[in-house]
């Protein structure tokens, strides 16, 4: 039998641990009940990452980082039209879902990693690209609506095609924002 590449070992231990954090939580999940699960040694694990926070640091860090580049990206394309923008927020949401839903259910992902600060960082940087930088109560309103209502649609909701649910979600975002 061939051996498995470490990169697959790796991600195999990320799986591992994302699906128990979600069961349990990430702290009630230990480095020997994701070992466990995947039938190989605590020192196996270590091999791959460091501690529980390494792990989980790995695999929150692909969101960060498709996010940072996102934002930025928005920034240097403005103007952009709302519904554009709408659109591909939604889409970043939905492909990293299971770490935005990691992180609703143990707010302890959100403080860990300071992932709080960086959402609201980024979701203010998109209201601005939506509203402008003086918007009035009104609009800031419309503006959290729009994309915390896509956000929740692209994370939360299962039991639909993706392509019907980005583009019920886009729609209803963009109506939350009150444009003509």
């Amino acid at each position: 039998m061939p051996r498995q590449r470490t990169g697959d070992t790796r991600a195999r231990i990320q799986q591992a641990a994302l699906d128990l954090f979600a069961e349990r939580g990430v702290r009630q999940t230990s480095l020997r009940d994701i070992a466990e699960r995947l039938g190989v040694t605590k020192p196996a694990l270590y091999y791959h990452f460091a501690s529980r926070e390494d792990l989980l640091n790995s695999l929150v860090e692909p969101m960060v980082k498709d996010f940072e580049a996102y934002a930025a990206e928005l920034r240097a394309a403005a103007p952009i039209q709302p519904k554009e923008l709408l659109g591909s927020y939604f889409d970043l949401g939905y492909r990293h879902r299971t770490v935005i839903r990691l992180a609703i259910r143990d707010l302890s992902v959100l403080q860990e990693l300071n992932l709080a600060d960086r959402f609201i960082e980024w979701r203010g940087a998109l209201g601005e690209l939506l509203v402008g930088s003086n918007p009035s109560l009104s609009d800031v309103v419309r503006c959290m609506v729009a994309l915390g209502g896509l956000s929740d649609c692209a994370v939360m909701i299962d039991h639909e095609p993706v392509s019907e649910l980005r583009a019920a979600a886009v729609e209803a975002a963009y109506d939350s924002l009150g444009r003509p």
